[in-house]
C-alpha cells in the first residue's frame, strides 16, 4: 500500500497552555517517546549560563545582531523579557521543516496567535488540566511559589482562556501518557489533511486521466 502522507515537508506546531498545565513535561515525554520531532531553538540576547552552548540551548546573539534579525524579517516571532530579546529564527525552523521534521514551538498565546496570522498552516495546540481546581492544585503542589504568585497565575489563566477558541486542538492533560499519545496522533493526522496534500491530489488526478 502506497504512503499517501505528505512526507516532503514537516508541520510547524505551536504548543501553548496555562502555567501548571504540564507543557514542559509533555514536551520532554513526547521527545523521549517519538523521534519525529524537532524542538525549535530560540535566539536570545541574554548571556549563556554555565554549561550552555550556542546552537544547543539557544542561539546567543548581541542586541545589535538580534535587531538586525528583526529588520531582516528573519524571526517568526519575538518578544522582550526582563531586558532581553527572545525569538524564533525562521531559517532554522524552515531548514527542519524542509527536512521533513515537524517543528514544535512552546510559546504563550499572544505569540502563538501571531505565528498563526503570519503562517496560516501552523497547527495550534492548547494544553489544559481537566479543571480549574486541578490547575490550582498543581500550582500549589510545586511548592515553589507564594500564594500571591499562584493567584497571579490563576488571573493570567483567566485572561489566556479567552484565546483558547483560536486554537486548532485542545489537549486535556489528565493522564500524561494519554495526552502525549493524543498530541502525536493529532500531528500525524494533520499530515493527511487535504490542504497539505495538493501535490499528491494533482499527481493521482493526472494518473487517472491517463488511464
Amino acid at each position: 500500500m502506497g504512503n499517501v502522507e505528505n512526507v516532503d515537508r514537516g508541520i510547524l506546531v505551536v504548543l501553548s497552555g496555562f502555567s501548571g498545565a504540564g507543557k514542559g513535561t509533555i514536551m520532554k515525554r513526547l521527545m523521549e517517546k517519538y523521534d519525529d520531532y524537532a524542538l525549535s531553538i530560540s535566539v536570545t540576547t541574554r548571556p549563556p549560563r554555565e554549561g550552555e552552548q550556542d546552537g544547543r540551548e539557544y542561539f546567543f546573539r548581541t542586541r545589535r545582531e538580534f535587531e538586525e534579525l528583526i529588520a531582516q524579517d528573519a524571526l517568526i516571532e519575538y518578544a522582550q523579557y526582563v531586558g532581553n530579546y527572545y525569538g524564533t529564527p525562521k531559517a532554522y525552523v524552515e531548514e527542519q521543516l524542509r527536512s521533513g521534521r515537524d517543528v514544535i514551538l512552546e510559546i504563550e498565546i499572544q505569540g502563538a496567535l501571531k505565528v498563526k496570522e503570519r503562517f496560516p498552516d501552523t497547527l495550534l495546540l492548547f494544553v489544559t488540566p481537566p479543571s480549574a481546581r486541578e490547575l490550582e492544585e498543581r500550582l500549589k503542589m510545586r511548592g515553589t511559589e507564594s500564594a500571591d504568585t499562584i493567584r497571579e497565575r490563576i488571573c493570567r489563566a483567566k485572561e489566556e482562556a479567552q484565546g483558547m477558541p483560536g486554537y486548532d486542538h485542545l489537549l486535556v492533560n489528565d493522564d500524561l501518557e494519554e495526552c502525549v499519545d493524543m498530541m502525536h496522533q493529532v500531528i500525524r493526522s494533520e499530515h493527511r489533511r487535504v490542504l497539505r496534500n495538493q501535490a499528491f491530489i494533482q499527481k493521482i488526478t493526472q494518473e487517472l486521466s491517463e488511464l
